[in-house]
């Protein structure tokens, strides 16, 4: 048991100084940051392997998601209940290792099933890095604080994905998919090092106000009873689920959509899209933590319903953003959607760590994520990928081609396409498989809707169920 157990708690004030504190939440940034640049690698490298492998969409959305969320779910409960017992500090600091090792053997992977037991050990280490972070994170800053700081934390999911496509998509296009996964996922062995030998290990419920409710035990089954009557919570999970499935699955295949619809390359979607639409989720992630910190006085449920109208936003602007061939209007209303959805990062935490005790808080996280990534993460790319492969199938069924050709016949690498097929074939393929993915969006991204009703409906019960409340 940590010396930290034993301390003193529930002080209403931040752990360790003001310096110290925003050096482990950078910290703790960073490792957030990573975790999502070898999560996302695999989407910014999306066509190269599908067209290496041959892969139908439904194959790569398995290993976008399914294959990774799996065990990424299945483990993220118990190394939580870890968590709630043992050093967080070292558990974060190992897993961090674990997975950077994995992202870089998935550079060496030979075919599908290869690649796929890579990305299920990328997921069993990456299990080991949000739970015990929202705890410490709970235990460094005191309630009023905590919202902003785990919005900042939050910033990792996009700005994790800015960095994967900046230098992974250039890495890509000049050497090969497989150096991008080498070379961005050895660093994360020496930032797991730094978090070993830097970080304390704080007091459990030390920024506690003092007379917050403690439970003196920390049980699955007491964390679950705990959970049982805070509707809040299951409200807001089914959100949060939802806003999983649309953005994974979603993110899982921008990539190959503007490969397949617009003509671009890996390096240019990289840097012309995806960063500047990850740099403007990373602002909503923020501005979505600071504007509930500024408005929480005023408006008790603002951390509810500022995703809520966020998500709701969004999706005209999605619709437009894959709908139009105008590349400048694609890129804006892309990177609105982005910064009006993200705004909903900071409020999942916060809302699921603040309706339970200091000691149940890693394991609400992780039931939290074991809901959010077994359905949103595991199923969305999946969903995305079958319903792009029934619209190409249908697409080119429809057509004047139906005779000569099927979806099948349409995997592959460009130049192998044009070998095989001709140029006329090759290039309707490039079109069917773009069309087939451009409808899947379409109809993914409505969901966002559901998204934004359910944090609504959070509203009604959140000051009800909240532990410690904002001072």
């Amino acid at each position: 048991m940590s010396v930290a157990g034993q301390a003193v708690s529930q002080t209403g004030q931040g752990f360790g100084s003001f310096r110290y504190r925003t050096y482990v939440l950078v910290t703790l940034f960073l490792v957030y940051t990573l975790n999502f640049i070898d999560r996302v690698l695999i989407s910014v490298v999306a066509q190269p392997i599908i067209d290496e492998f041959k892969l139908a969409d439904w194959q790569f959305g398995l290993l976008s998601g399914f294959g990774f969320a799996v065990m990424y779910t299945l483990m993220g409960i118990p190394i939580a209940r870890l968590a709630e017992r043992y050093n967080r500090v070292r558990i974060i600091a190992f897993c961090v290792i674990l997975w950077s090792v994995m992202t870089a053997l998935c550079g060496v992977a030979w075919g599908f099933a290869s690649l796929l037991i890579f990305r299920i050990g990328v997921g069993i280490g990456e299990a080991g890095c949000t739970p015990p972070a929202n705890s410490l994170i709970g235990d460094y800053y005191p309630p009023k604080s905590r919202t902003t700081a785990l919005g900042f934390y939050a910033m990792g999911v996009t700005f994790g994905g800015v960095l994967a496509n900046l230098f992974g998509g250039p890495i890509a296009q000049s050497l090969s998919w497989r150096e991008a996964f080498i070379y961005l996922g050895l660093p994360g062995v020496a930032v797991g090092l730094i978090v070993l030998f830097t970080v304390k290990e704080p007091p459990r419920g030390y920024s506690d106000p003092p007379g917050t409710v403690k439970s003196e035990r920390s049980g699955m089954g007491e964390t679950l009873k705990e959970l049982a009557s805070k509707s809040t919570f299951w409200v807001m999970a089914i959100g949060a689920t939802v806003a999983a499935f649309v953005g994974y699955g979603i993110s899982s295949f921008q990539a190959a959509f503007f490969i397949r619809v617009h003509g671009l390359d890996v390096a240019e979607v990289a840097l012309r899209f995806s960063v500047p639409i990850g740099i403007a989720g990373t602002i909503g992630a923020f501005a979505g933590g600071w504007l509930t910190e500024k408005t929480s006085s005023k408006f008790p449920n603002s951390q509810a319903w500022i995703p809520a109208w966020g998500f709701i936003l969004s999706v005209p602007c999605y619709l437009i953003g894959f709908n139009t061939d105008n590349l400048t209007l694609a890129l804006i209303t892309l990177m609105m959607g982005g910064a009006l959805h993200y705004a909903y990062l900071g409020a999942q935490y916060s809302i699921g760590q603040g309706v339970v005790s200091a000691q149940s808080r890693a394991t609400a996280i992780a039931i939290l994520l074991f809901i959010v990534n077994i359905v949103g993460y595991g199923c969305g790319p999946l969903f995305v990928g079958i319903a792009s492969d029934f619209f190409t199938s249908s697409y080119i069924a429809g057509s004047e081609y139906a005779g000569e050709l099927t979806s099948a016949l349409c995997k592959g690498k460009p130049n192998e396409l044009i070998a095989a097929l001709g140029q006329e074939n090759a290039n309707f393929c490039v079109q069917a498989n773009g069309e087939g993915l451009r409808i899947s969006f379409y109809i993914t991204v409505c969901f966002y809707m559901i998204a934004g009703i359910a944090f609504l409906l959070a509203c009604r019960t959140l000051q009800r169920d909240l532990v410690a409340k904002a001072a």
